[in-house]
């Protein structure tokens, strides 16, 4: 099963955004993650189509962006132009989900789901063929530095069956609360992509604990 870990900008020190990026990727950051907050849908108001086209210029890096904003339908075009490559949206934000989620793959970016702690899963079995991803949120959305919920591990596990079930190839990550202590139960349940912010960029080694995680995946319980 192929390891991707997604460090996340929202721990990041932005006054020092290129040497933070590049120290994630001298680690073997597969891809960077950009949480979008509105302050409706999640207590939090974060980031939007200029950290993307910031990143961007940084280099040809996978953005990979989990957007916790209502209607996220009305960001697919700017998000695509500002340079994202992964579009994650919440299904209980908006209406019309599978149209959205064609929108977001006409337009050239992976198209994902996420579930919140308490969002079940029936909310993505009828759009399975149409996800690229799903993100099993393992705290509840809003603030970064939150501890892993070990209900997640189950949940995990049941997405991974459904995937499997429908022979769906969509990547099945995980966000919140990921640490060397909890990535390996969350990979042995199923996932196989890994948002860390405050793991990776609260370090004073961003690129070792890239390395870190990745080798924790796979270390014995």
């Amino acid at each position: 099963m192929t390891v991707r870990i997604s460090p996340s900008m929202l721990s990041a020190d932005l006054g020092r955004l290129r040497a933070e990026v590049e120290a994630a990727v001298a680690g073997g950051a597969d891809w960077l993650h950009v949480d979008v907050m509105d302050g409706h849908f999640v207590p939090n108001l974060t980031f939007g189509a200029p950290l993307i086209r910031a990143l961007r210029r940084l280099g040809d890096y996978p953005i990979d962006v989990h957007l916790m904003v209502e209607r996220p339908e009305h960001y697919i075009d700017e998000y695509a132009a500002a340079g994202a490559n992964v579009f994650t949206f919440h299904p209980e934000a908006t209406v019309h989900v599978q149209r959205h989620l064609a929108a977001v793959r006409e337009r050239g970016m992976l198209a994902g789901l996420a579930l919140n702690p308490g969002t079940p899963l029936s909310l993505i079995e009828e759009v399975v063929d149409d996800l690229d991803l799903v993100l099993v949120m393992s705290v509840n959305p809003g603030y970064g530095g939150q501890s892993y919920l070990p209900a997640a591990t189950a949940k995990i596990a049941r997405v991974r069956a459904l995937l499997d079930r429908t022979a769906s190839r969509a990547v099945l990550e995980v966000d919140g609360g990921i640490t060397t202590a909890t990535i390996g139960a969350a990979h042995r349940a199923g996932a196989d992509a890994f948002v860390a912010g405050t793991a990776v960029f609260g370090t004073a080694d961003p690129a070792g604990a890239v390395r870190d995680l990745r080798a924790a995946c796979t270390a014995r319980a």
